[in-house]
């Protein structure tokens, strides 16, 4: 007769899940349905030095501060990771972070490669990489010039960075083609799913076994 009362319990310690990718590949529509889709995962608000578009709310898109609050904030090591991108600065805040881990929530993070180098030195055993791919150079043009959130002097840029960051992508877990954004977050959602289930994050799973080979 089974004692369910008895039996240890298992519990997970978050995970950080990043996405990288050159701008206009779809990590950004990627990380808006994945959040919305599943409700253990949160999203890393990230400090930036840059102007806020007028889509954006202050607290949830970004927090957008000033470089001189940013350079204090670096001077006091509150940011896990930080970059300077396009003439401004990124940063993730270190406290919220550590909180959702702890409390079993997982964090997305929607940083490029440089950020995702410092986050491995921060928690490497907490960390899930996954590079986003566009499934050719002229989409990825055309997704930039459709967006028409940029100038086209802006999209020549983000052009010219591209192959470079994309040349990164092998220091990553894993890869994905975005071709279509419907099969793509079936794909990160596996992902996500598999990294959950691993042996070492679900803390207690030792004791529950030995308790299953006792009998209880």
């Amino acid at each position: 007769m089974s004692n369910e009362a008895e039996a240890p319990s298992i519990h997970r310690r978050g995970l950080m899940l990043v996405l990288s990718s050159p701008s206009g590949a779809g990590k950004t529509t990627l990380s808006r349905q994945l959040l919305d889709n599943d409700k253990q995962i949160q999203l890393s608000v990230s400090c930036t030095t840059r102007a806020r578009r007028a889509s954006e709310k202050d607290g949830v898109d970004y927090h957008f501060i000033d470089t001189a609050s940013f350079r204090e904030m670096i001077d006091r090591g509150e940011f896990l990771e930080h970059a300077r991108v396009f003439d401004h600065h990124y940063g993730t805040p270190r406290p919220p972070v550590v909180a959702a881990l702890e409390s079993g929530r997982d964090v997305l993070f929607d940083i490029d490669w440089q950020g995702t180098q410092q986050l491995k030195e921060q928690g490497r055993d907490d960390l899930v990489t996954v590079f986003i791919l566009p499934p050719s150079t002229r989409d990825l043009e055309r997704r930039l010039i459709t967006r028409a959130q940029d100038s086209p002097d802006i999209v020549a840029k983000r052009m010219a960075k591209a192959a470079d960051e994309m040349s990164h992508w092998a220091e990553y877990d894993y890869a994905i083609i975005n071709r279509d954004i419907a099969t793509s977050l079936t794909e990160l959602k596996s992902i996500l799913t598999a990294e959950r289930l691993k042996r070492e994050r679900q803390l207690g799973l030792s004791a529950f076994v030995k308790a299953l080979r006792e009998g209880r």
